[in-house]
């Protein structure tokens, strides 16, 4: 049994305890978490650090096999010309090239502190690296088509993959982009995923355009490589509310990056399902489109947090991200961030022994260095050290 204690412990999905105390066994499972105002504590058995304790920390959106195209793709394209950029240099790389990158991705990923990852998966490449990885995987196969005649023959090829992993619980088919589904398509993930599935939505102001009017630079870049977008129908409405209904509303289902969602998607897509999560990758959206969501929006919405890819990206490192939205939008608190990137990501993966500081639970334990605390938040050069 450890005894710990920093300035504050934040637990994940409750307010945070000032000089709080967390018990731990030999495996990290919580035993207890101690709070100085209302329970007695022998100070002399506690190991005391300069900091706050947090959950490890949840990535919900990754694509972990892009892992070798780390600063080969240029910045601020928009998604239409990022997409052009990867399928120019994507060959360029052999398997062991490709192998060695999601190895060293995945330690990155661990010693940043994360301890659960929602990985978009586009093929088999990443599947023995997860099996042995320390980090809790839940795999989405991505599916995409516009042919609507190739629908059963993707999701038979899905299927063949799912059959290949490790863990059954832990890999589900899921959509790429309502710009690059057909109806067949759609209809046949609603069919064929589990209980939770993820869709990139409305990350460049294009895709609205797309479903609006037919239009835009999306809809151009999708042209020049499909012959089936010319027989697109634009809804006269934005991308969110043209395509959700196509989706169970008791499936949990997160919709990543969201940088052009209005307050009136928001309110569509509350009113069809109560099961929604919000995914933002912010240095995603600058690495791409120098872009960001109007993060005021959510305030009252579930929220996770992912690093997208290393070919859109930086780094993978949660804290990054959260450094960023707080210095988008320094209204967001701490304590609401580090539930983003922990409680909710792990409730919408269904880690239940993840996400939170509280008994019986066995979530990884991160502190975090130099901050302010006369007003509790992040510095620039505030750091994470994982603890367990």
């Amino acid at each position: 049994m450890k005894k710990i204690s920093a300035q504050f412990i934040f637990p994940g999905n409750t307010s945070p305890i000032k000089n709080g105390v967390i018990v731990f066994d030999e495996h990290g499972i919580i035993e207890a978490v101690l709070n100085p105002e209302f329970d007695e504590i022998n100070w002399d058995e506690v190991e005391q650090y300069d900091g706050i304790i947090c959950p490890g920390f949840v990535n919900t959106h990754c694509h972990l096999e892009l892992s070798y195209l780390k600063g080969k793709i240029a910045e601020e394209t928009e998604l239409h010309g990022f997409v052009k950029e990867i399928m120019s240099v994507r060959n360029n790389f052999t398997e062991e090239d490709r192998l060695a990158a999601i190895e060293i991705a995945d330690s990155e990923m661990l010693n940043n502190g994360i301890v659960a990852v929602g990985d978009i998966a586009n093929g088999n490449t990443t599947f023995t690296s997860k099996e042995k990885s320390k980090i809790n995987y839940h795999t989405f196969l991505e599916v995409f088509s516009l042919d609507s005649q190739l629908a059963n023959d993707i999701i038979d090829k899905a299927n063949g993959l799912k059959k290949e992993y490790h863990n059954s619980n832990q890999i589900s088919i899921t959509p790429h982009a309502p710009y690059s589904m057909s109806k067949e398509l759609m209809h046949k993930v609603n069919e064929n995923s589990s209980e939770i599935l993820t869709i990139h939505n409305q990350e460049t102001v294009s895709e609205n355009e797309l479903f609006l009017n037919k239009s835009g630079k999306l809809y151009e870049q999708l042209s020049s490589f499909s012959e089936d977008i010319k027989n697109w129908i634009p809804t006269g409405k934005n991308s969110l509310p043209s395509y959700l209904r196509s989706f169970n509303p008791n499936k949990r289902i997160l919709l990543v990056h969201n940088t052009f969602t209005s307050k009136e998607d928001i309110t569509f897509a509350k009113d069809y399902s109560n099961n929604l999560y919000w995914c933002f990758c912010p240095n995603a959206n600058e690495y791409i489109e120098k872009k960001q969501p109007n993060y005021a929006l959510f305030k009252n919405e579930k929220c996770t947090i992912g690093t997208d890819s290393l070919a859109s990206n930086w780094s993978l490192s949660i804290l990054d991200e959260i450094k960023t939205i707080s210095q988008k939008d320094p209204s967001i608190s701490l304590e609401t961030l580090l539930k983003w990137a922990s409680f909710n990501g792990a409730e919408f993966l269904g880690f239940d022994l993840l996400g939170s500081i509280e008994k019986g639970k066995q979530p990884g334990l991160n502190l975090i260095e130099n901050l302010d605390f006369e007003t509790l938040s992040l510095k620039p050069n505030s750091s994470i050290k994982k603890l367990i």
